[in-house]
């Protein structure tokens, strides 16, 4: 149920006057994290709601809107969807995979770090840890410890080299626009791509990455007039899916601590198979 705030009071006597629920109840709600204000979890019931916010309670702690593909006592890995945030941004309030986990791991009294990220209309395999000494050891070896990257991707049109390597520097503007430039100012990008079909006005690719730079796959496509599709930001023209057509479905890296080697897997999306269907 969603609440719209019309006059400024605490967050428990707001809640006591919407619903029929018992103080102790609303404590609960509050503190088994079902209750989101402006799209952030909130916990506090002396919180001050301002005229214009918007409170709404979720009444499954668990209803989660992606498939948990993997879960230990170390690590969650979860299967995106499209158009959800990774994580909270400055200037997006709306829920996110990394507040949805937390969410779920809460009853569990374990702690939840992302690794890794990706953009919000990107789907696929996204990685939190639940210790620190994990997290420290991920982030600042991840090229030592992640060993694979891989995406599927649909770009606009045939592609004249079915596979190759697109090797060069990225930086980013003011604006959040990532763009190409000299060694000198950019930060090394590398990206391995190799068609797996196509029609006349579209390929499927398979994309791996040497590198994580923010909006690699999308600029380093575009840079070859293969926009992946959807992606107006980056030159695309047509946009078959209603989404961006990208989707990380193979991540594979070496467990720091028990040094075993992990891949995960996620099926790429029907409606990239659709594409290239016939008849």
């Amino acid at each position: 149920m969603k609440y719209k705030v019309e006059v400024p009071m605490p967050l428990m006597q707001f809640l006591l006057e919407k619903t029929s629920q018992k103080r102790n109840d609303i404590k609960n709600l509050l503190k088994y994290q079902n209750v989101w204000v402006d799209g952030h979890i909130e916990t506090h019931y002396a919180y001050d709601l301002q005229v214009g916010q918007t409170v709404e309670i979720q009444a499954k702690k668990n209803d989660m809107p992606f498939v948990i593909l993997y879960e230990d006592k170390e690590i969650i890995v979860i299967d995106k969807p499209c158009g959800l945030l990774s994580e909270q941004t400055a200037k997006e309030n709306e829920k996110t995979a990394y507040q949805y986990v937390k969410q779920y791991l809460y009853k569990k009294k374990e702690n939840i770090f992302l690794v890794h990220r990706l953009d919000q209309y990107t789907s696929g395999i996204l990685m939190f840890v639940k210790n620190k000494k994990l997290y420290d050891i991920l982030t600042q070896n991840w090229n030592k410890y992640v060993k694979t990257r891989g995406y599927i991707a649909i770009v606009e049109g045939q592609m004249k080299k079915t596979k190759g390597t697109i090797e060069n520097y990225l930086a980013e503007s003011k604006t959040q626009n990532v763009y190409i430039t000299t060694k000198e100012q950019g930060k090394k990008a590398i990206t391995h791509y190799k068609q797996i079909q196509s029609n006349k006005r579209y390929s499927m690719l398979e994309v791996y990455l040497d590198t994580g730079r923010k909006n690699q796959i999308r600029v380093h496509l575009s840079s070859l007039h293969h926009s992946i599709v959807g992606d107006s930001k980056y030159g695309a023209q047509s946009n078959p899916l209603k989404r961006l057509g990208l989707h990380a479905h193979e991540f594979m890296f070496v467990h720091p601590l028990t040094h075993k080697e992990m891949r995960f897997v996620s099926k790429t999306p029907e409606s990239f198979e659709k594409l290239f269907k016939k008849g």
